[in-house]
């Protein structure tokens, strides 16, 4: 029996397990990606693992998260970045050369590679034929140790494309219609792959925006074929040498196939405050729109922004309105201004970023109180722009143009004009002077750390019984970004005992204060949770820092796959409701009781917990691999290199 893209990718780069449906194996990984919010902890992981130098082909530290500088620490944690790439012989992409996903696609992947990273939109890569995954950091610092990735064997939807887009829908549609069909839960373990006659006629940008934001539905990650499109894209970066055909066997398998003809689809948008509340933009055509934002990783390519300069050009930006624009690379940005694309976009009004990550992490362009920001980015999370009460909307680059020529959510297939035709260079504009790369004669270097670096906390070992409290109880749908704010908090990312002071702040900024108390009472901290908890970003750190306020246990409907990785990663029990009703009986407060832990957890199945304020018990599933467990009971990752 033939192979699909998915099984060739994992049976070349297989280091343990056997491809059987739902069980563990682990994987070779090629390539590693960082980004500065996420990589200053990683890398002090790496640091305590004391491995001398990376063991991986490549690895690339980018700083494009955290790049306004208000204070030190921002400053500071890049200086430790660069001496860090210098020590131990990563790249080092500097702030102003560009979000991570976007130079990469440019300047480093490669075809059939395997590319772990620590952001959840790694999967960016799946455009060019890659296996991208997004996950911790600590994860990431142990595979450039040289150390196995760990995934569940895969299920793997076929997604067959047909046809080809009608006028003004693109690419974004085509996700956001994936995403309408599948929804943001309950696709964990499985991987798309894309294929059909219909893959043919998207560009590698296109396919990469749909694998980029392939991470809302909660799959592993999503790939395309390796064709004569990524083979040109290649071309155009100098870099043809990294290319080889990638395809699925004429008679390869798959789990499920779903069936796309791209001439049937029209422009879509993702409404407050979920990537899956997918509507037609033409279901809200009139709304009034205050500001309209074109970036990040899954709209910010040369192409993108072509596009969008073409269909603003000659005319002006309404009074009432805001326009940001945030090329995706130096290298995007350095071409629309040599051709004079960006000379228009000024002309009409555009306030242009630098590029980087930006308004989508919250980092700057808040939208007013009330406001609707229309946007091409992939999260729409309530609260994540830096306004409470604003309604993001996430839309093509296409209908976002449309939105600012008019100020109201507009379908721009009723703007009366033609499409712009956009012809892709045969070479793009390479310089990477941006890009410090690693050193062949390797030297002293001494490692920079400023007064907001510290070290990565330790966990003890697992207690076989302890008496906690629910410290919390939230619903469905809690993101890594209700767990662990981003914007301005990210600057204390790598000083975990201050970055715990906020730590659950968007929901109740009082857990902190009462989690500390708990453990100076030798109180251990549980969460309860309701379905599809920790989607979203892959930072560790709403897993770290729980763990520094003495969270033990987290006990939920359903689990996202990075944040459950990570909460093993740091010795925090994932547990998951035997009965669903149960949860609607615990309460936050509530006293439990858990006994014969170690040996629970060393068997598969379920547990027995106690609540000793409603005196009764409730089942738990302990759905736990064997490297799980044994990590779990050494009370963290580290604690297993270490020992």
């Amino acid at each position: 029996m033939g192979l699909n893209i998915v099984q060739k990718i994992i049976k070349s780069h297989l280091i343990e397990g056997e491809m059987n449906a739902g069980e563990l194996v682990g994987i070779r990984i090629d390539q590693t990606l960082t980004q500065d919010a996420t990589g200053t902890m990683a890398y002090l992981e790496f640091e305590a693992m004391g491995i001398p130098e990376k063991k991986t082909e490549l690895s690339v530290s980018y700083v494009d998260h955290n790049t306004s500088q208000m204070g030190f620490e921002n400053a500071d944690d890049h200086k430790y970045l660069q001496t860090i790439a210098e020590k131990f012989g990563l790249h080092y992409s500097r702030a102003g050369n560009g979000i991570c996903h976007q130079v990469h696609l440019e300047r480093f992947g490669i075809p059939g590679k395997t590319l772990l990273g620590s952001d959840s939109h790694t999967p960016t890569g799946g455009g060019m034929g890659m296996m991208a995954i997004g996950s911790g950091g600590l994860d990431v610092a142990r595979a450039i140790a040289g150390f196995s990735f760990y995934i569940t064997y895969p299920k793997v939807l076929k997604i067959n494309l047909t046809g080809k887009l009608p006028a003004w829908v693109s690419a974004k549609d085509i996700i956001l219609y994936v995403l309408e069909l599948l929804t943001t839960k309950g696709n964990v373990g499985w991987m798309i792959e894309y294929g059909g006659e219909g893959v043919k006629t998207l560009s590698l940008p296109e396919r990469a925006t749909i694998t980029n934001m392939g991470a809302e539905l909660g799959v592993t990650t999503s790939i395309f074929p390796s064709d004569e499109i990524t083979l040109a894209f290649l071309k155009a970066q100098n870099r043809e040498d990294g290319w080889k055909e990638l395809r699925a066997d004429d008679d390869a398998k798959y789990d499920r196939i779903i069936d796309i003809d791209l001439s049937t689809l029209e422009p879509r948008v993702a409404t407050p405050h979920s990537p899956g509340n997918v509507k037609m933009v033409s279901e809200l055509t009139g709304m009034k729109v205050d500001q309209v934002c074109i970036g990040s990783c899954t709209n910010s390519s040369y192409k993108d922004l072509m596009t969008v300069a073409k269909m603003l050009k000659g005319k002006k930006l309404p009074l009432d309105m805001s326009l940001v624009i945030a090329p995706g690379s130096k290298q995007v940005l350095e071409m629309i201004t040599e051709n004079g694309a960006l000379s228009d976009l000024i002309a009409f009004g555009a306030r242009i970023m630098e590029s980087a990550c930006g308004f989508c992490i919250g980092n700057g362009q808040a939208p007013a109180t009330d406001a609707v920001s229309v946007r091409t980015n992939n999260r729409n999370f309530k609260g994540r722009s830096g306004t409470e009460s604003a309604g993001i909307y996430l839309v093509s680059p296409e209908t976002a143009a449309a939105c600012a020529l008019t100020g109201v959510m507009t379908d721009p297939r009723d703007l009366g004009m033609e499409p712009p035709e956009i012809t892709f260079p045969a070479k793009f504009k390479i310089d990477d002077t941006m890009i410090i790369h690693p050193i062949m004669q390797k030297k002293e270097i001494k490692i920079y750390r400023g007064p907001n670096i510290g070290n990565p906390p330790t966990n003890e070992p697992l207690a076989d019984e302890f008496f906690g409290e629910v410290a919390l109880k939230v619903g469905d749908k809690i993101t890594t970004d209700h767990i662990m704010p981003a914007g301005i908090r990210l600057k204390y990312r790598s000083n975990i005992p201050k970055y715990s002071e906020f730590v659950f702040e968007p929901v109740d900024s009082t857990f902190p204060a009462r989690c500390l108390s708990n453990k100076e009472k030798e109180k251990a901290n549980i969460i309860v949770a309701g379905l599809s908890y920790g989607q979203g970003s892959s930072r560790e750190h709403a897993a770290i820092c729980p763990s520094f306020l003495g969270v033990k246990a987290v006990i939920a409907k359903s689990i996202e796959r990075i944040h459950w990785a990570n909460l093993v990663n740091f010795g925090i029990i994932p547990m998951i409701f035997a009965d669903e009703e149960d949860f609607e009986k615990i309460e936050q407060n509530d006293e439990l009781e858990m006994t014969n832990l170690i040996q629970a957890i060393q068997n598969k199945g379920s547990y027995i917990i106690k609540n000793k304020t409603k005196n009764y018990e409730f089942e738990v599933k302990l759905e736990l691999s064997s490297r799980e467990r044994e990590i779990l009971i050494a009370g963290g990752v580290l604690n297993t290199i270490k020992g």
